[in-house]
């Protein structure tokens, strides 16, 4: 395999990232929200995988650098953005199918978690103290907080729908998300150097928790997960390590 072969694998990865927040996007729009999980998911996964594959071929370019970030304003940048507008919109409006028929200026400011997910990624582009953990919420972390929203709404979880489609809801989560993407908090990454227990203490306990949140409570869970990650990263700012 050449090594211009080799460089572009990941950025193959990165965009099927891309691809699949798009088409998470349409799925958003038009209430399709178990297959904008399911695009979501993959990208996810991709997105995951870019860096690591890179790091395994021992790769490193600045085109890859860039798309990585464009990729990740989409899918972790306007997909949010857009499961709050909608939340929103189906709050407000009761008498539509999927895709609403006029604009809904009151579900417009849903977007501002969009403003600063780009805020955050371009902080995080040019932050040299986020080369291993991350300061302020990860741009996946806040996605990961709006579907588990979306599928609460979607699968009617504990009787929760009309719940998460409340501005009352919505308007507070819109300023803490936003808040928290560009907050001095600090946020441990998923970046194994080993997977030894000493060094990863509170990854593993985090992914110990988070299944069994899974486990038990489904779709509800990728919300609480991230607020259980929130409260890791507040412990920390409390309790800084000595290491």
């Amino acid at each position: 395999m050449t090594n211009d072969m080799k460089k572009n694998i990941p950025n193959i990865i990165t965009s099927i990232n891309l691809f699949c927040g798009c088409c998470a996007l349409a799925c958003i729009f038009y209430g399709r929200f178990f297959n904008a999980f399911l695009f979501l998911f993959v990208g996810a996964w991709a997105d995951y995988l870019d860096g690591f594959v890179a790091r395994s071929l021992k790769v490193k370019s600045e085109l890859g650098k860039q798309l990585d970030s464009l990729a990740d304003m989409v899918s972790f940048g306007v997909v949010p953005g857009a499961i709050v507008y909608m939340l929103l919109v189906r709050g407000m409006t009761k008498n539509f199918e999927s895709f609403p028929q006029y604009l809904i200026l009151a579900g417009l400011p849903a977007f501002i978690i969009t403003v600063f997910a780009a805020v955050r990624l371009a902080k995080f582009n040019i932050d040299t103290r986020q080369s291993e953990d991350f300061i302020g919420l990860n741009t996946p972390a806040c996605t990961i907080f709006t579907v588990g929203l979306m599928l609460m709404y979607h699968y009617d979880s504990y009787g929760l729908r009309e719940m998460v489609i409340s501005p009352w809801l919505l308007y507070p989560t819109i300023v803490v998300l936003s808040y928290l993407l560009i907050a001095e908090l600090p946020m441990f990454s998923f970046k194994f150097k080993s997977f030894k227990w000493a060094g990863n203490e509170m990854r593993f306990i985090f992914l110990i928790l988070a299944l069994l949140f899974l486990i038990l409570f489904r779709e509800v869970a990728f919300s609480l997960i991230i607020m259980l990650y929130v409260l890791f990263g507040l412990f920390a700012l409390v309790f800084p390590s000595k290491a």
